[in-house]
Parts: C-alpha cells; sequence; structure tokens
C-alpha cells in the first residue's frame, strides 16, 4: 500500500470530485459548529447567572456583566445566523441582501424572549424539585440534573425555530443531546412545569405538543408512526406527526407513544415499556398486561380498551 503524502491528498481530491453532497466548497461559508457550541454556553450563563461561572457574580457587578455578555452573543451570533440566512438562500437559489442587518434583528427579538424563557425555566426546576424526592434544593437541580441544560438549550432552540432562523436551532439541541443524552427537536412545543427524570434516552419529536406539569422518565420515545410519502417516493416534509401530551401526564420509562392523531388526555399516565399509537381519554392509565394493552380510567377504575389497540 502506498503510503505517501502525496498519494493520499490525491486520492481524497478525486473522492471529493466523485463523491457529492458530503462536501461544501466553492459557496458560502457555514455556521460555525464551534462557536453556536460557545454561545449556547453563554447562554447559559445568562439564564443561570452565578451558576455556569468560575468566580462569583458581585450582585453590584450584574449589569455590567450582564451587558457584556449579551453584547458578546449579538457580536457572535449575528455572524453566525447571516450564515445560515445565505446558506438557506443558496440552496433555494436566490439571493437577498442585508442578511447581517436580517440577522441582527433576529438576534435581538430572539435576546429579547430570554426573561419569558427564564421564567419557563424556574417553572421546570420547580418541577424537578416538587417531582424527585431525591432532589435537595435548586442549586442540585440548576447543576447537576441533565433535563434543565437540555431544557434551557432546546427552549432557546425553539425560539429561533420560531423565528425561521435555518439550521442553528438543531445544531444547538444536538449539543444538548450530546451532553446529556436527551434528544428535544427545536420544534417541539413543551409548556411549564416539565421535567424528566433522570432522561437519559429520551427522544421528543419535532412536531410534538407538550402541556404544563408533564413529567418523563428516562427511555421514552415521543414519535412518528410512519412518514407519508409522495407520488414520487420522497418522504413529505412538515406534517404532524408526533403526539401532543396535555396537562398533568406522567410518563414512565422506556414507553414509546407514536403518531400525529395521538393525543395522550390530561392527567393520563403511561406505564413503563407500553407501546401506544393511539389517543386515550383523560385521566386514563395505561399498561400492559402480557402483550395486550389495558387503558382504565384512573378515576373509576372502569375498563376502557384492552387488547391490541389500533389506529
Amino acid at each position: 500500500m502506498d503510503c505517501t503524502h502525496r498519494n493520499i491528498v490525491d486520492s481524497l481530491v478525486t473522492s471529493y470530485h466523485e463523491v457529492g453532497d458530503i462536501n461544501h466548497f466553492e459557496s458560502g461559508n457555514l455556521p460555525s459548529k464551534r462557536t453556536i457550541i460557545g454561545t449556547c454556553e453563554q447562554l447559559l450563563q445568562v439564564l443561570f447567572p452565578g451558576y455556569h461561572d468560575e468566580d462569583p457574580i458581585p450582585a453590584d457587578e450584574l449589569e455590567m456583566i450582564t451587558g457584556e455578555r449579551i453584547a458578546t452573543i449579538i457580536e457572535t451570533f449575528e455572524v453566525e445566523i447571516a450564515k445560515s440566512l445565505r446558506l438557506r438562500d443558496e440552496e433555494k437559489g436566490e439571493h437577498h441582501d442585508g442578511l447581517t442587518k436580517q440577522a441582527h434583528q433576529l438576534v435581538c427579538q430572539f435576546l429579547s424572549d430570554l426573561p419569558e424563557i427564564r421564567q419557563l425555566l424556574h417553572t421546570d426546576v420547580e418541577a424537578a424539585y416538587e417531582g424527585d424526592p431525591a432532589a435537595k434544593n435548586f442549586d442540585e437541580i440548576i447543576l447537576a440534573y441533565p433535563c434543565i441544560e437540555a431544557i434551557a438549550i432546546q427552549r432557546c432552540a425553539h425560539c429561533l425555530y420560531e423565528l425561521n432562523v435555518p439550521l442553528i436551532p438543531r445544531i444547538m439541541t444536538e449539543y444538548a443531546h450530546s451532553l446529556t443524552g436527551i434528544d428535544i427537536h427545536p420544534g417541539a412545543k413543551i409548556g411549564s412545569h416539565f421535567f424528566i427524570d433522570h432522561g437519559t434516552g429520551v427522544v421528543i419529536g419535532e412536531t410534538c405538543v407538550i402541556g404544563n406539569f408533564v413529567k418523563l422518565y428516562h427511555g421514552v420515545t415521543l414519535g412518528a408512526r410512519n412518514f407519508p410519502k409522495d407520488e414520487n417516493g420522497r418522504i413529505v416534509k412538515g406534517t404532524k406527526r408526533h403526539p401532543n401530551v396535555e396537562d398533568h401526564v406522567v410518563v414512565y420509562p422506556h414507553a414509546t407513544v407514536l403518531g400525529g392523531k395521538t393525543v395522550i388526555g390530561k392527567s393520563s399516565t403511561i406505564g413503563a415499556n407500553v407501546f401506544l399509537r393511539e389517543s386515550i381519554p383523560a385521566d386514563s392509565f395505561v399498561t400492559t398486561v402480557g402483550e395486550e394493552l389495558s387503558i382504565f380510567n384512573k378515576v373509576t377504575g372502569e375498563v376502557v380498551a384492552s387488547g391490541d389497540v389500533e389506529d
């Protein structure tokens, strides 16, 4: 085998020309994954001041430090969002001027939502404290619980997703996924007081809508049942593929709930290892007995359905 430097370079360059679609040259620069990850870390410092810092933050310096951090985020995020907008236009075969100005407006709009995101995150920390008897205090939850980091980044990414910022929201949530083992698509809509206990292996799809006071355990999947295709056999994008979970629902470990038409009624409980593909009414308890699915009303104890349940 010839292992000379020249031959390796030549064979790689040949591969670049022969194997397309996984190269990106002779076009605009892509958003920097490393910079976006750094911005995620800066956002955590802004959202939870003092919890992601090496040194304590004096109260009389809080405004100055916050101002410096916001200025840094504006400067770096503007550049990355402008890159993502340019990439989107290139894919459409379009060209628009003023992308830097548009990126600045999007960053300012996003940052103006941070106080509201902090309000939601406060409810998430409360839910973790109330939902886990092992939790000693808020400090432990913010510093040690992976769900808080994953949810914080997802809530920020969701804001950008709603602003139609391309690519960057997905980079943010995949970074959180790599850190925590919790995979939440930036498109998922999540209400207040959201808690994921343990968290490892949780998957929440793009078109999920999750209500308030919902608790998930590790290994839960809120996923798609199937992927409709067009007349050419290509997957149709933008359809409702993932379930809705209403208020006060608990989903126990390794349960799988699939389908864009599936609705988990409020105050229901999904037992461990349940595989569910149909909607259930409010106040239901869903469990498996052997290979059969059983649905009970939690209030009356009445059996709502049993057997192999299909849409």
